[in-house]
């Protein structure tokens, strides 16, 4: 009785009779997480440290410039990355969290329509990125004829995260707990009172944290905007929907296949502003999940 006073004389006993298998799995788990994190910091080293030598005021507030790259910027790029982010997230969240809303509050599961839906939308969420780009190319840019400016961008980055909204914000309603529903409509409300004054503001944190991580993918993301034809010099920041833009990925892939290294310095610098803005984000992402995350 003695020995099982303490948790961890408990655990020992536990795992008695199988401790080679015990230490190998523990140093594995230590090992996977020592490696990820050491392969993230090199790469911040190597980017921070090779291009802190440029990053100064002229990468945000100048135009890219092919033949002068010490005076070259970026700030095109950083303005239609704004313009892309803005235009998917007024696209793709409405859009995602009613279909959500439906799904979870409203679709008859038994019905084989609704379990056609689901099963596409999971489906979506792993097809590779550079297929939406030929998608919106296709459809969105000629057959619909709207070009190759940002609304088409956004309207492809659109496609590409509205699975990631739809299947985040799905999880967030359906971690409310079915009491809260039946508590409202015991006392006279009707579902959409219901949807609306008690599920959704229990599930904003989690729909808000989907939406985010959302658009931090949206925000990396160059292979639909290279095949959509996103220009890597553009000497003007957009003022329309239906302007030429570019954008900070493939900014970056532009530079980097340059042979002078002036531009590998601009990149590097670059990318800095890249992994700054998805550090932001995934922080607030955080942020909101911890601040307004509600335990039942």
């Amino acid at each position: 009785m003695t020995l099982l006073t303490t948790p961890k004389t408990a655990v020992r006993l536990a795992a008695k009779g199988r401790p080679l298998r015990e230490h190998l799995f523990k140093v594995a788990l230590v090992a996977s997480l020592v490696i990820a994190l050491g392969f993230l910091a090199l790469v911040l080293y190597s980017m921070v440290s090779k291009g802190l030598g440029r990053f100064d005021s002229r990468l945000w507030e100048n135009m890219p410039s092919i033949r002068r790259p010490e005076a070259a910027g970026a700030q095109s790029a950083i303005v239609g990355t704004m313009w892309l982010v803005g235009l998917t997230a007024v696209m793709a969240l409405p859009t995602g969290i009613l279909a959500a809303i439906y799904l979870e509050e409203y679709a008859d599961r038994t019905r084989w329509y609704n379990r056609v839906i689901e099963l596409n939308i999971q489906n979506l969420a792993a097809i590779p990125s550079i297929i939406y780009g030929i998608l919106a190319l296709g459809i969105i840019a000629r057959v619909l004829g709207l070009g190759f400016g940002v609304l088409t961008g956004a309207m492809a980055l659109s496609l590409l995260v509205l699975p990631i909204v739809i299947i985040a914000a799905r999880e967030a309603i359906r971690a409310v707990p079915p009491s809260i529903r039946e508590g409202s409509l015991a006392l006279g409300a009707t579902q959409w009172q219901t949807i609306y004054r008690q599920v959704l503001p229990a599930a904003i944190p989690g729909i808000a944290t989907g939406a985010i991580l959302a658009l931090s993918r949206a925000i990396g993301e160059a292979a639909p905007l290279i095949v959509l034809g996103a220009a890597t010099f553009v000497p003007f920041n957009p003022s329309s929907v239906f302007d030429r833009f570019s954008a900070l990925p493939v900014q970056i892939y532009f530079w980097i296949t340059q042979s002078r290294e002036e531009f590998h310095l601009l990149a590097a610098a670059a990318i800095v502003i890249l992994l700054a803005l998805l550090l932001l984000m995934n922080s607030a992402a955080i942020l909101l999940r911890n601040r307004y995350q509600k335990r039942y």
